[in-house]
């Protein structure tokens, strides 16, 4: 037998409205939880007991989701009257023109201008910041030239490997070629006479060795 439906209307029975408030708000915290968790939202909520007691949820804070509440609605109702929207763009395009003015002065207390107006400790913050940016670009110019020395010695390993392979081929292609020539040379010829060819002296020596 299926359980019978409830008639949503106040409940008359003390005990029997206690009991059913205690289970639907424990089933009410827990849906809100999940929906929280399952759609990344931000879910605040606040219940208050027949007899004043307070209970509440928040996915982060009660007082973080009241904020967000009443900006969100101030904004709608802005949005709604026209004259409110000027003054609210007007607002933000002044936080914005502030936030720039104080970039530009940072700016240049990084380029050391207009250092006048800092105190002692406002000058040692900046010392910190500016020691932090120099340390990160140190270590990024160190990096680059090590990368780019790790890049050179490959190529020269790669120009060194060449090199004794060509020096291996011809000097097995000098001693290929003097025993084929030989072979063909008639006993007592002298081929340099014959062939009336100046006689040159070649030596192949192989590639010089690196140093490391």
């Amino acid at each position: 037998m299926g359980r019978g439906k409830i008639a949503i209307q106040r409940i008359d029975n003390s005990t029997s409205r206690q009991v059913t408030f205690s289970k639907r708000r424990k089933g009410l915290i827990k849906k809100a939880k999940e929906l929280a968790i399952l759609c990344d939202a931000e879910v605040g909520l606040v219940i208050f007991s027949s007899t004043g007691k307070l209970f509440e949820f928040s996915s982060t804070s009660i007082k973080a989701v009241t904020e967000r509440y009443n900006k969100s609605k101030e904004e709608h109702l802005q949005l709604q009257n026209p004259a409110s929207e000027v003054k609210f763009l007007q607002r933000e395009v002044a936080i914005l023109r502030q936030e720039l003015q104080n970039l530009q002065v940072n700016q240049r207390h990084m380029m050391g201008q207009q250092l006048y107006a800092l105190g002692v400790e406002d000058l040692q913050n900046l010392e910190n910041q500016l020691e932090m940016s120099l340390q990160g670009v140190r270590l990024t110019k160190e990096q680059a030239l090590t990368d780019e020395i790790q890049e050179l010695s490959r190529k020269s390993n790669l120009v060194h490997q060449e090199n004794m392979e060509l020096y291996k081929k011809v000097y097995s292609t000098r001693h290929m070629n003097g025993a084929s020539i030989s072979s063909f040379i008639p006993y007592g010829t002298n081929l340099r006479d014959d062939l009336d060819v100046p006689h040159v002296h070649l030596q192949l020596c192989p590639p010089e060795q690196q140093n490391y």
